[in-house]
């Protein structure tokens, strides 16, 4: 009987393993192939209304898919809360992209490669942003129940996290962007992706922090990029 609840277990954690890696995978095909192939640009600058509400339809569709795990397990916190995210996105956006980004100095690209978006961040940049990385943390949440479910440690799922979300930035060869740019966000991405079970599993409120920190890196490499990149 435990070999077979075993079995079992470890199959309900490849399936959820499985299905995190296609919506992520999907999204992003259908971010840098599907959207051109309409004629959308696929830029947070340029189209951010459209890439917001592509994201948020994707967000719809991991609550939609993880929801059992969601009501299931529990994070020690409210699922309440969750509503304070769309609150922390639009008093962020407003704050950081009024306030903050105008003052910073303008970027000069000099390169003979398009500029990812991130260094040439309008003020409208953090829109579809906030609602893409809210899709993302729905993915890295459910990955994380399906690890504490299944009776693994935080620390287990804390490198099994790293090499997910660090692995899924590598999809970021679809922008035809230098390889040194991808491999600084991949470092990036898998030093957050070991962060965020600890996060999400240790502190109440959780899933408020891992948003914010989340959020909270792309805030500071746009400031970085406009204050001590050689572009300036």
């Amino acid at each position: 009987m435990e070999s077979r609840d075993a079995t079992r277990s470890g199959k309900e954690l490849a399936w959820t393993f499985w299905r995190v890696f296609s919506l992520w995978v999907v999204s992003d095909i259908g971010f840098y192939i599907l959207l051109p192939h309409v004629g959308i640009e696929a830029d947070y600058n340029i189209s951010p209304f459209v890439v917001a509400l592509y994201y948020l339809v994707w967000v719809f569709i991991s609550y939609v898919t993880f929801e059992n795990a969601y009501r299931r397990l529990s994070l020690d916190i409210s699922w309440r809360n969750l509503s304070t995210v769309p609150l922390f996105s639009v008093v962020g956006i407003f704050l950081f992209a009024s306030y903050i980004l105008p003052q910073l100095p303008t970027i000069q690209w000099t390169e003979t490669w398009r500029a990812p978006d991130l260094m040439i961040a309008t003020s409208w940049y953090f829109l579809p942003k906030s609602v893409e990385i809210l899709f993302q943390q729905l993915l890295i949440i459910a990955l994380v129940l399906a690890f504490k479910n299944d009776g693994f440690s935080i620390r287990t799922t804390a490198i099994w996290c790293a090499v997910f979300f660090g692995g899924a930035h590598l999809l970021l060869t679809f922008g035809e962007l230098p390889l040194g740019y991808i491999v600084r966000f991949v470092i990036a991405a898998m030093t957050f992706g070991f962060m965020f079970p600890y996060i999400l599993l240790k502190s109440r409120g959780g899933i408020l922090y891992s948003y914010a920190v989340h959020w909270a890196y792309y805030a500071i490499t746009v400031v970085m990029a406009h204050t001590i990149s050689p572009y300036v």
